[in-house]
């Protein structure tokens, strides 16, 4: 019998192509949950989470391995470009990185490591080069992409930009809970002069300094949930659609 509604099933060819094709970028500073954020909208939309901040940390962990010191540029641009770097999504929204084959997800975490690979992405070189790899894995859409010059420069036509914020004084709060979840103790104000410090770095780096783009949904988050910030994220994705 043929269908009352004969345009069905290319509408519906339709809607999954745009649900593939979905580009989201989400920037911010250090502790502003968007990697939390990010894992979580790819997965209520059924899309891949790419986290841009492990390339930089695997970069980090590359650098401290071979012993390269953060503020060697050149040997640093001449490291990244021999990289074999590459992220593999997991079902869990979690991302694993591969260098060489070998899977150092686990080594990646450590507050050292992430001041490490702040200063390394402050070269335009090491950057170039990871912008042309993130560039290449959102190439097809369907990705939830997340670091901190995505709307900016890696996916300046995303369909939705949403720069996530708080306070300096929340986003420590929030880096002492995972402080703690890893056993490592510390003082607030240890933490919280390091998100300000990571936080000039980022802001005043001469590569892709962090900044909102002018088309960017702007999230400030203190005293919101993470479901809210979700279904908002979410409603915004909906309405590109």
């Amino acid at each position: 019998m043929a269908s009352v509604y004969p345009e069905s099933a290319e509408w519906v060819r339709s809607v999954v192509e745009m649900k593939r094709k979905l580009t989201i970028a989400i920037d911010g500073p250090a502790g502003s949950g968007k990697t939390t954020i990010a894992r979580l909208v790819a997965q209520r939309l059924g899309l891949t989470c790419v986290e841009t901040g492990a390339m930089y940390r695997a970069a980090a962990w590359q650098a401290r391995k071979i012993g390269l010191a953060a503020d060697d540029a050149q040997a640093l641009a001449a490291m990244t470009q021999r990289m074999d770097l590459s992220l593999e999504p997991l079902p869990d929204g979690h991302t694993r990185v591969l260098l060489s084959g070998e899977d150092i997800t686990a080594d990646l975490r450590s507050p050292e490591l992430e001041q490490l690979a702040s200063r390394i992405s402050t070269h335009a070189e090491v950057r170039r080069k990871l912008v042309e790899l993130q560039k290449r894995m959102a190439a097809g859409g369907g990705v939830v992409m997340e670091g901190r010059d995505i709307q900016t420069v890696v996916l300046p036509d995303a369909d939705v930009k949403v720069f996530l914020t708080a306070s300096p004084e929340e986003r420590a709060r929030r880096r002492m809970k995972d402080v703690a979840a890893a056993g490592r103790p510390a003082r607030f104000e240890d933490v919280l002069a390091s998100v300000r410090d990571r936080d000039q770095r980022d802001q005043t780096r001469d590569a892709s300094p962090l900044r909102p783009a002018p088309d960017a949904v702007i999230v400030d988050t203190d005293g919101m949930t993470i479901e809210q910030v979700v279904d908002g994220v979410v409603a915004l994705a909906n309405r590109a659609r």
